[in-house]
This record gives structure tokens, sequence and C-alpha cells, in this order.
């Protein structure tokens, strides 16, 4: 009867040493997909062909600047679909407007707080991945301030915000871009410090 007791403690002390152990590995394996998926970025930033900086810049590239990633900010929202028959008119850096489809809302909660984002698919786009402009407390002071990027795609009623992929549009590195500017509803009264930071030259 005792070396069953044992065998029993034995197995649950098992269990849960793959728990923690997987939780680890899993939290190891997401961050270093992150750092992977930045490499890459900085990889493109650096090439002739795909870099969205100025020649002159562009030579002297190194990196971008992130947040350490951190699943605090890799968030499961709830996703409220919503067709709209006619597109919002986007405000562009440039002065101009481009034709948006608003395609629902995520809600979310953080610090405390019940947030929510407008999610759009620009008009003519059949990507199931919707785009998301947004602003937050970090603007201007660690990241740029006109706003970062999120894309995701629902699945069902939840979305996944991941925050340490947040980035910044391309006029945050060459002025000459035309880029959608965050509108009213997406701009969110809480620092989101994860993503990308303001970009400077090294």
């Amino acid at each position: 009867m005792k070396g069953f007791k044992y065998i029993i403690i034995l197995g649950v002390l098992l269990i849960i040493g793959y728990w923690v152990s997987d939780l680890f590995y899993n939290d190891e394996s997401y961050s270093q997909a992150v750092l992977k998926y930045r490499e890459n970025k900085d990889l493109n930033f650096r090439s002739v062909t795909n870099s969205p900086l100025p020649d002159s810049v562009r030579r002297r590239f190194d990196k971008l600047t992130y947040y350490a990633p951190t699943r605090d900010y890799e968030i499961t929202a709830d996703f409220m679909a919503e067709e709209r028959p006619e597109p919002v008119a986007m405000p562009m850096t440039t002065g101009t407007q481009e034709p948006y489809y608003v395609k629902g809302k995520a809600e979310f909660e953080l610090d405390g707080q019940t947030h929510t984002l407008t999610l759009f698919q620009k008009a003519g786009s059949t990507a199931d991945t919707l785009f998301i402009p947004f602003t937050d407390q970090t603007n201007g002071f660690e990241t740029y301030g006109g706003g970062r990027y999120l894309d995701a795609i629902p699945n069902g009623k939840t979305i996944v915000l991941d925050f340490n992929k947040a980035y910044n549009p391309f006029c945050a590195y060459n002025p000459e871009f035309a880029c959608p500017m965050p509108p009213a509803e997406n701009r969110l009264k809480v620092k989101i410090p994860a993503g990308e930071k303001e970009f400077a030259l090294k």
C-alpha cells in the first residue's frame, strides 16, 4: 500500500514538473519566435529593394529598437464583427484619404480598465488579417509620436492582439510615405510598453 502511495505521489510530481517545464518552454519559444521575426525585419530594412529607409539612412542602419517581448502583452480580446456597407475615409499623413472598411471591434482588459479598438480592412483587400492603427500613452516619449500599427486575425468571437509585434508606420522612417493615421476611437488611455520603439539611428 505504501508503495502504491509513493507511485501516486511520484506521478503527481512528474505531472506538475512537466506542466512547469512546459510553461517555461512555451514562454521561451514564444520569445525566440518574436526575436527571430525582428531579426528578419532588420534584414529587410538593410535590403536595397525592401527597405523603407532613404538610401543614405539605410547604409548606416543597424537594427530597430524594441521592448523586450513579454506575454503580458499578448492579449486575447473579445471580437465583435461588424459589417458596414460603405468604407470610411481614413486620413493619411499626406493630407489625403484612403477607403477602409470597418470589420469589427476588439475589447480587452488591461491595467484594470476595459479598452476597445476598431479593426479595419483596406478596400480591395481579401486578406484575413485585419489592420489596427492605434496610439497609446508611450507615443512621443518611447514610441513614435504618430502611433503604431498591429495586424491580427479573428478566430470566431476572439482575437489575439500581440502588442509585441506592434510596428511603426513607414512614415516613421521616411516622410515621403503616406500612412494611415489612427482614428480617435483607437487612442488608448494606457501605456503599451511592447513592440517597436521610436526609430533613431545609433
